[in-house]
C-alpha cells in the first residue's frame, strides 16, 4: 500500500494537472512530443519523450514514437536510448483520457497506434535501451520492457503492471512480456494484485536489468550500455534478437483485429466508465 501511495503521491498532481489544462486534442496534434537527438557518427540516438507533465502515451506520443523508430531505422541507424524529459517519471502509461467518454472513431486509432507503436519497438533492428529516470507504471513499464536493456535510478521511483488497480485488463500481450521478465506464477500475482516495484525489486526480479545512484548517470550508463551491445556483430544479434520475439508479435498479429473490438467494447462499458469517473474524481480530490 506503501509503494502505491508513493506512485499516487509524484503522479496524481501531475496527471491532474495535464487534465485541466489540456484545451482540446487538436492541439496536440501540431506539438513535438518526441525530440530526437542522433550522434551521426556512431549511428546512434537518444529519442526523448517530451509530453508534459508526464509523458502520458495518448495517440499523438505513441504515433511520433513510431515515426521516430521507423525514421532511425530508413538511416540505418543501429541503436537508440529511449528516454524522458520528466525529472521524475519515465512514463505514466497509457493516457486514460483516451479512454474517458471516447468518441470510438479516435479510441480505434489510439488503441491501433499502441499496437503499432509496441510492434515497431519490440521488433526494431536496433538495439534499444531504455534510461528510466523515475516511474514507470502500467504502459510505461511495457515501454521499458520492449528495450533490449534497461537502466533505472534508485529513488522512491517504482515499476509495473497496474492496471487492475484501474478496473482495466492488461492486454495478452502486455501480460506475455511481464511472464517473460518475471516467470508465470511472480507476474500472475502482480498483475492480479496490480502490484508496483521498486527499482530494487524490480531488479532482483528482471524487470531491469540495472541500476544507477542518480538521475542524472542514467542517461550515461545507458550509452554506455549501447556501445557495448554495438560491439556485436550486427547480423547476429539482429537475427537473434528476431528469432526471440517475432513469435510474440505474430501472435498478436493474429488477434489485432479481434483485439481492437474488444477493447472497443470493454471501455464503452458503462461499469468501465464509472470506474474510470472515479479515478479522475479522485485526481480532483487530491489537487484540492
Amino acid at each position: 500500500m506503501y509503494k502505491l501511495k508513493t506512485l499516487q503521491t509524484f503522479l496524481k498532481p501531475n496527471i491532474a494537472k495535464f487534465i485541466n489544462t489540456v484545451k482540446t486534442r487538436n492541439e496536440s496534434t501540431a506539438r513535438i512530443l518526441v525530440n530526437v537527438i542522433e550522434d551521426e557518427k556512431k549511428k546512434t540516438a537518444n529519442v526523448v519523450m517530451q509530453r508534459p507533465p508526464v509523458n502520458s502515451l495518448n495517440l499523438e506520443l505513441l504515433e511520433q514514437i513510431t515515426a521516430a523508430i521507423k525514421d532511425l531505422e530508413k538511416k540505418k541507424f543501429r541503436g537508440m536510448i529511449l528516454s524522458s524529459n520528466s525529472p521524475t517519471v519515465f512514463s505514466a502509461g497509457l493516457d486514460i483520457t483516451e479512454m474517458y467518454k471516447p468518441k470510438e472513431e479516435r479510441l480505434r486509432k489510439f488503441w491501433v497506434a499502441l499496437q503499432t507503436m509496441w510492434k515497431t519497438l519490440y521488433l526494431t533492428p536496433m538495439v534499444t535501451i531504455a534510461a528510466i529516470n523515475g516511474h514507470a507504471p502500467a504502459g510505461g513499464c511495457l515501454v521499458s520492457l520492449s528495450c533490449d536493456h534497461s537502466i533505472m535510478v534508485k529513488s522512491r521511483a517504482s515499476i509495473g503492471l497496474n492496471e487492475t488497480m484501474l478496473g482495466i485488463v492488461a492486454p495478452k500481450w502486455f501480460r506475455a512480456v511481464y511472464i517473460n521478465s518475471l516467470g508465470f506464477r511472480k507476474a500472475e500475482h502482480a498483475l492480479k494484485l496490480g502490484k508496483m516495484f521498486t527499482s530494487e525489486e524490480a531488479q532482483k526480479l528482471g524487470l531491469v536489468n540495472e541500476l544507477v545512484d542518480s538521475p542524472s548517470d542514467v542517461l550515461a550508463k545507458a550509452q554506455e550500455e549501447l556501445d557495448r551491445f554495438m560491439k556485436i556483430p550486427a547480423a547476429a544479434l539482429q537475427m537473434t534478437k528476431l528469432s526471440l520475439r517475432k513469435p510474440h508479435v505474430d501472435e498478436l498479429i493474429s488477434y489485432e483485429k479481434q483485439e481492437l473490438e474488444e477493447i472497443v467494447y470493454f471501455v464503452s462499458q458503462e461499469e468501465t466508465q464509472k470506474l474510470l469517473g472515479k479515478y479522475f474524481e479522485s485526481l480532483k480530490d487530491k489537487k484540492k
